[in-house]
């Protein structure tokens, strides 16, 4: 999800960070996985500090120009910090997921998709909204039923309890409403024609369209990137992808002929801003003129 689109855009130098195991030893699935994507180098480092070599560089870690890639809290906070220093994608919190879900939604399938996320952590937002108040109460039951026996059953509950949300409608088109104002990094379109209601999400990271296109996919299979805007900001971003590291520059050529015919407009908006300099360099090749 970084490195393809990096390789894509042409990126000369691909810099991976993980931390190591306490024997030192780096994943093997991580390291075949970077070997498979391309990855130039790879630094057993993980954490802010990771961040800091990277954007500052060490003795051993050269620094790069651009950071991403999601993290904990901290390693939010120390992006958010270097940035200015380098480019970065995105300041990402924690996981999002937000379901639509009509009554023909499958409450088994609603309540396992809410889970998923809210077993990332305790900060992680889970929010159903539905125009149908029985589906909401058998999502209600599975999440009971479902979280239990959960490895992270602990960190699942606090999440539910502190950020989960289940929201009555009037209509999907209601729902759609609440969902632009949310942004949310994660958006299911749990209803029947799914591509009906498309083009009404205005603010969403990534949209999962069906009953069966479960946010899972979108990790691991699908092809969607899932470094993805959280907090709200899809309202002004989107996710990673291979814009991201494409930057512009414009160009410009007067010719002689050019300066002779706009000159004086200008020279004219120059003075009036009050910046003769930028008048006088117009005006010398005017005069040369």
């Amino acid at each position: 999800m970084n490195v393809i689109p990096a390789k894509v855009a042409g990126v000369q130098r691909i810099v991976m960070v993980t931390p190591p195991d306490p024997s030192g030893q780096i994943h093997p699935n991580i390291a075949y996985a970077a070997k498979l994507a391309g990855v130039h180098e790879i630094y057993k480092v993980g954490g802010a500090q990771a961040i800091a070599a990277l954007a500052y560089g060490t003795n051993e870690i050269p620094n790069v120009d651009k950071i991403v890639g999601p993290g904990n809290i901290y390693v939010a906070a120390a992006k958010k910090l270097v940035f200015g220093k380098v480019d970065i994608d995105m300041i990402a919190g924690p996981s999002e997921i937000l379901v639509i879900a009509d009554k023909n939604a499958d409450p088994k399938y609603v309540a396992a998709d809410l889970l998923s996320q809210a077993e990332h952590d305790p900060m992680a937002s889970s929010i159903l909204l539905s125009n149908d108040e029985n589906l909401i109460s058998k999502v209600n039951c599975e999440l009971e039923n479902q979280i239990v026996g959960l490895p992270k059953m602990d960190i699942t509950q606090k999440s539910l309890e502190n950020y989960g949300k289940s929201i009555l409608c009037e209509s999907i088109e209601e729902c759609i409403e609440i969902a632009n104002m949310i942004a949310p990094e994660h958006l299911e379109l749990m209803v029947n024609e799914p591509m009906n209601y498309l083009s009404q999400i205005k603010n969403a990271g990534s949209i999962f369209l069906g009953y069966y296109t479960c946010e899972s996919i979108g990790d691991y299979f699908g092809g969607t990137n899932h470094v993805l805007p959280t907090n709200g900001t899809a309202r002004f971003s989107s996710a990673l992808g291979v814009d991201s590291f494409i930057k512009k520059s414009s160009f410009l050529h007067y010719s002689k002929q050019a300066v002779q015919a706009y000159g004086h407009q200008i020279e004219t908006m120059a003075v009036q801003e009050g910046l003769q300099a930028h008048a006088n360099a117009i005006k010398v090749r005017m005069n040369k003129s």
